[in-house]
């Protein structure tokens, strides 16, 4: 993606005297791991081609503190959480949308009772707006009835209810969706959720990102799509196991939508 990506932060925009319309909550997998910052300049990049007014924190951003509540640490989360509801309140923020889940749960469902109470969206949801709107053109012709099967992230399927609007995005890319055997509300996990990412998995016959992986090798994908930054590491690290790099790619649904455009 070598095009000039156009992104101003909160301070900038107040600077300005202005607000925007959204603010792009990035997330630290987003902003620090090579791999996702590729789904943070596809999802700007439709930002931009719909033309939404939006902004990031940039050096204000901190973790969420999702990680840290997971794994038993609520005065950590809390702390974490606290700084960042300073924060987004003195910008006196509304509107928040990210492409990660992880955030998307705690954001919504968490920091309303410390304070912090947003309309939080989903990218796939915000996405999918803008597609219904009129205001996201796509084009299916670059992915058309290419087999890709959906894996559901934990935190916006279960947690959050939310199943329709990546399929729905991904149908309108004209691709073949075909569903794994464990779907939607019985989908199985990456292995990555409940801050599982940042330590070794117990000992068993497989690592469930393995299972995972079996899952939708299945359905014999020339993509496997997801809309989480920790699901497509576990996923990726999956199709590396099974050495099936050069069939498979692993890719978030705002890169797909990113390629349509």
């Amino acid at each position: 993606m070598s095009e000039m990506l156009k992104v101003k932060t909160m301070a900038e925009f107040m600077a300005e005297g202005k607000k925007p319309e959204i603010l792009f909550w990035v997330g630290s997998a987003g902003s620090y791991d090579d791999r996702a910052k590729k789904i943070t300049k596809a999802f700007v990049k439709i930002l931009n081609s719909a033309n939404v007014d939006f902004a990031v924190l940039g050096t204000e951003e901190s973790c969420t503190g999702d990680a840290a509540k997971r794994a038993g640490n609520e005065f950590l989360f809390q702390m974490q959480a606290v700084t960042n509801i300073e924060i987004l309140n003195a910008y006196e923020v509304k509107n928040i949308v990210t492409a990660c889940p992880h955030s998307y749960n705690t954001l919504k469902n968490e920091y309303p009772s410390l304070g912090g109470n947003y309309i939080v969206k989903h990218h796939t949801q915000f996405i999918k707006e803008l597609i219904d709107s009129g205001a996201l053109k796509i084009s299916d012709s670059a992915l058309k009835a290419i087999n890709l099967t959906f894996h559901d992230p934990c935190y916006l399927g279960r947690a959050n209810n939310e199943y329709q609007a990546p399929r729905e995005i991904l149908k309108s890319l004209g691709v073949k969706l075909n569903e794994m055997k464990r779907s939607k509300s019985n989908a199985l996990c990456c292995g990555a959720g409940g801050a599982q990412m940042f330590k070794e998995p117990e000992k068993g016959d497989k690592d469930i990102n393995i299972l995972r992986t079996e899952d939708a090798l299945e359905t014999q994908p020339k993509i496997i799509a997801t809309a989480c930054p920790y699901c497509n590491t576990m996923m990726t690290d999956g199709i590396k196991f099974k050495e099936k790099e050069n069939e498979v790619t692993v890719l978030d649904v705002a890169e797909l939508v990113a390629q349509a455009l």
